[in-house]
């Protein structure tokens, strides 16, 4: 049985119509005049019912309850950000930081502007293993604000209830009770479930995209958000976020020159992963034969194919090329991998799938807990 109880045809708006019962029009009094000729006129329309596209959405109102909260659940343990602001210090001191930092976060909110030192990164060289022998030892770890990351909850909690009804049913990354032990059995229960049938088989592609988070355009993810109903003023603190951020490296004492970065999801920060999520929200197939499934950054193509007839799923594969090259993402061509399921007893020679005039390599590909053959027949 399917953990979650998904079911991907529910309703993909997700949003349920608004209970708002319209008030009746203030109808003058009868006079003691005799009535017009005609006593029955034209019936008197009732006010429009507000939809769900043309009801505002409320705005991001930060609490004390809420600072406070979040700067008394801090890990001591962690490092401080550019700012030099440490989590001990917002871990004891809580309760009086809590107000004034409440005033800056819902003043910032207000004026659509995010502060220039909780923009800002320093990254620092953090050893993969003890014993260093390439430069590929190193893992960059870039440090920010803590101040800001507890904001970032904030709005992160926020742009999770707000979004969730219209999120596509098949991204589980984000989604109250749901992990990627369900997007791997709602992929297993479409393949299994298809291949019942007779002269069937599939084809999954495990798309893999270039740096997909420091890809992200912040005007393309405005109006993205802003399809979502979320509030102007924060899809416009949002563009502030993500525009203007400055970074520079750290390497024992010596610091390098600050670079101004504009594009993607910076690292280190709690929205990155929502905001990809977000990002890719409409990338979704248009035919029931083919399902997308995605979980953050990890996106799986699964063509369910009758008759060796593969067009609508060459045709998805063609669309999500034509949808990348909108979104400046880029297909890692080398990474991307498919899978083909075949159970018949003499299953033909497939042709190669070709992305961006280059052919994708099928090959045994492994997801946590299942290993799957180069093209899976009966008896293997």
């Amino acid at each position: 049985m399917l953990r979650g109880c998904i079911r991907p045809e529910l309703n993909r708006s997700g949003i349920r119509k608004s209970e708002l019962s319209g008030r009746a029009y203030n109808l003058p009094r009868a006079t003691k005049s005799p009535p017009p000729a005609s006593t029955k006129g034209p019936p008197t329309p009732s006010p429009p019912t507000p939809t769900p596209a043309t009801i505002s959405p409320a705005p991001l109102v930060i609490t004390e309850h809420e600072v406070r909260r979040l700067f008394k659940g801090q890990n001591i343990r962690k490092v401080c950000g550019p700012d030099m602001v440490s989590p001990a210090t917002l871990k004891h001191c809580g309760s009086e930081l809590a107000p004034v930092f409440m005033d800056i976060l819902n003043q910032s909110l207000e004026l659509r502007r995010v502060p220039a030192c909780f923009k800002s990164a320093v990254i620092i060289a953090v050893l993969k293993k003890p014993k260093i022998t390439c430069l590929n030892d190193y893992r960059p770890v870039a440090l920010t604000s803590v101040v800001m990351k507890a904001f970032e909850r904030l709005v992160l909690s926020y742009l999770k209830a707000s979004t969730d009804h219209l999120m596509d049913p098949l991204q589980f990354a984000y989604r109250p009770n749901r992990s990627v032990d369900d997007a791997i059995n709602i992929a297993l229960h479409f393949i299994l479930q298809h291949l019942d049938n007779r002269n069937t088989y599939a084809r999954l592609l495990f798309v893999d995209y270039s740096s997909a988070f420091n890809t992200i355009i912040p005007d393309l993810l405005h109006s993205k958000l802003t399809h979502l109903n979320i509030h102007p003023l924060l899809c416009s603190w949002i563009t502030d976020f993500l525009t203007n951020r400055t970074q520079y490296v750290r390497l024992g004492p010596q610091l390098s020159q600050p670079r101004t970065v504009n594009t993607g999801g910076p690292q280190g920060c709690v929205l990155s992963p929502l905001f990809f999520s977000l990002y890719t929200n409409d990338c979704t197939s248009g035919d029931p034969s083919v399902k997308t499934i995605k979980d953050v950054d990890d996106t799986t193509i699964i063509g369910l194919i009758s008759n060796n007839d593969e067009s609508a799923y060459h045709r998805e594969v063609s669309l999500l090329e034509s949808w990348c090259a909108v979104s400046n993402l880029e297909l890692n061509i080398n990474k991307t991998v498919e899978m083909i399921v075949d159970f018949r007893k003499k299953p033909p020679t497939h042709p190669p799938l070709v992305i961006n005039n280059s052919s994708v390599t099928v090959v045994e590909h492994r997801v946590p807990g299942h290993n799957h053959h180069q093209h899976t027949q009966m008896g293997q």
